[in-house]
């Protein structure tokens, strides 16, 4: 038997199969491989659960899932904010519950174990397997996170998860036919009218959360709808820049900057495209996250916008 120390991890006394070093494995496969209680039971290992044991604690959702793999029936698949967790897409702001969504068909027992959430009704979903993780499909996983409406789930987040589904199906359609199909086949699912409202603010070209999350903004203060990630011309119609948000017709842009655009080599190039497409008539307003999270921030903006789009104040609800 292939054995290794864990000298290079600060740990000197324990002796672990190599092919343990690196992942996590179950007491099952510790004795199968040799290992004695003694070293089953080595203060050195983590136990993330009953039967589980690791060298090291799980980093992310993603490697807590496949520990968990080892000790979990075969018959069960990750849902809800894992399955959203393993397919990337985008985790709720609220979302990150120190648990693992499992669920099974409704015939079978619920999971009842430390840091899982049980769910049933596995049968009524796709499933497909990740990285060799069975996992509820990306489309019933939008629906799923419906029942963590409200305490887990916002609306926003709702938006943000279909708004990158229907981007990686290249759906730029008004009406999502998959998602609405899928939501579609469920008996009065919770969070229902909060998914139908969802699915209905749904739009191709929304590149990121943030910019999911400006654009509801907007919406919810009444503006008109935007263009997304759309072109905006110089005078002699050729392509001057892209827009996060694009207003054609006062030829207004709305840009959200993240994290990526805090360099100052970011910054000077932004401030030198706001200055070239004010020189061809056009206004570039940058959005920060305080502009969407802070009330008083929120507020200015949308009323220089507002101004800027020569709209009726008082037609708008501006909070």
């Amino acid at each position: 038997m292939g054995v290794r120390s864990a000298h290079c991890r600060g740990v000197s006394t324990l002796i672990l199969p190599s092919r343990f070093v690196e992942r996590s494995f179950s007491r099952r496969e510790g004795v199968a491989a040799g290992m004695t209680e003694r070293q089953l039971r080595s203060p050195y290992l983590h136990i993330e659960t009953r039967g589980l044991r690791s060298l090291d604690e799980p980093a992310s959702v993603a490697d807590l899932a496949r520990a968990f793999a080892h000790v979990l029936p075969d018959d069960v698949a990750f849902s809800h904010l894992t399955a959203c967790a393993l397919w990337n897409l985008p985790m709720p702001v609220h979302g990150a519950e120190p648990l693992l969504h499992v669920m099974r068909d409704s015939d079978r027992a619920r999971i009842r174990r430390a840091q899982c959430q049980g769910h049933r009704g596995l049968e009524l979903r796709t499933v497909a397997e990740l990285e060799s993780l069975r996992v509820v499909g990306h489309l019933d996983t939008w629906c799923d996170l419906g029942e963590l409406f409200p305490a887990h789930v916002s609306f926003e987040d709702l938006v943000s998860v279909g708004d990158c589904i229907v981007n990686r199906w290249g759906d730029d359609g008004p009406e999502h036919p998959e998602l609405a199909a899928v939501l579609g086949r469920r008996v009065r699912p919770r969070g229902g009218q909060t998914l139908g409202r969802a699915l209905r603010a749904i739009r191709y070209g929304s590149r990121s959360p943030m910019e999911t999350r400006t654009r509801l903004m907007f919406a919810k203060a009444g503006f008109p709808e935007p263009r997304l990630n759309a072109w905006v011309s110089d005078s002699d119609g050729g392509w001057l820049l892209t827009g996060d948000l694009v207003w054609d017709e006062k030829r207004v842009v709305a840009e959200y900057q993240g994290s990526t655009h805090f360099p100052l080599a970011a910054r000077s190039q932004d401030a030198d495209r706001a200055a070239v497409a004010l020189d061809h008539g056009a206004r570039l307003f940058e959005v920060f996250s305080e502009d969407v999270f802070s009330r008083g921030r929120r507020r200015r903006l949308l009323v220089r916008v507002a101004r800027a789009l020569d709209l009726d104040l008082a037609r708008l609800t501006i909070d």
